[in-house]
């Protein structure tokens, strides 16, 4: 299963945000790596530039590899809507991002693990598949046997009040099920992501 396995912190520096959850090093350097650290000068970005940060962010954000990535920006394209909300959806939509969202793992790659793992179920039926798309009405569960593992119980115990910003979802922490209600509108996803830079770079 291919997925970026570098240096997470090095990569939330370069984007001055703490993209793959809370981060105890980046908070203490809220600066771009390297050697110069603060004392270096910031140059103007062209566009281009700016755009293609802005998928990178939306990849690593995500734990998308190009080649899947190109794939979701394809299939936005042929949906109804504005095409950049509609990839922020389907990114959404993800199972390992909805396991990720009910707070049965505290991070997007715990999550993907567990789905990898065969701990988690979509409609009672198991799927190992981090990238399976998931329609509304999906009802998303973890496992049986899978319910009193120490790393999900502490993660579902720790997160249950926060499940409850992301009004597309729902989420019965004492079932350890939830339901995947609908395709989350713009306001309602919390990440720092300008969309339409990546249209406008997939559009040259």
């Amino acid at each position: 299963m291919a997925r970026y396995t570098g240096p997470t912190t090095k990569k939330a520096r370069t984007f001055g945000e703490p993209i793959f959850g809370f981060d105890k090093a980046f908070e203490r350097r809220k600066y771009p790596p390297g050697q110069h650290g603060l004392s270096r000068k910031k140059k103007q970005a062209s566009n281009y530039a700016q755009q293609l940060s802005e998928k990178q962010k939306a990849k690593y954000t995500y734990g998308v590899l190009e080649r899947q990535f190109r794939k979701t920006f394809q299939s936005a394209t042929r949906r109804h809507g504005v095409t950049g909300e509609v990839l922020l959806q389907l990114l959404e939509a993800r199972l390992d991002n909805t396991v990720y969202r009910m707070g049965i793992s505290n991070t997007r790659r715990g999550a993907r693990q567990l789905v990898g793992h065969r701990h988690v179920t979509v409609n009672g039926q198991v799927v190992n598949i981090p990238s399976y798309t998931l329609k509304p009405g999906d009802v998303v569960a973890v496992r049986g046997r899978s319910k009193g593992l120490e790393i999900i119980t502490s993660n579902v115990g720790a997160k249950t009040s926060n499940v409850r910003q992301f009004g597309w979802i729902e989420w019965n922490p004492d079932q350890m099920k939830g339901v995947f209600l609908a395709y989350p509108q713009r306001d309602q996803i919390p990440e720092k992501i300008n969309e339409q830079l990546i249209v406008e770079l997939y559009s040259k």
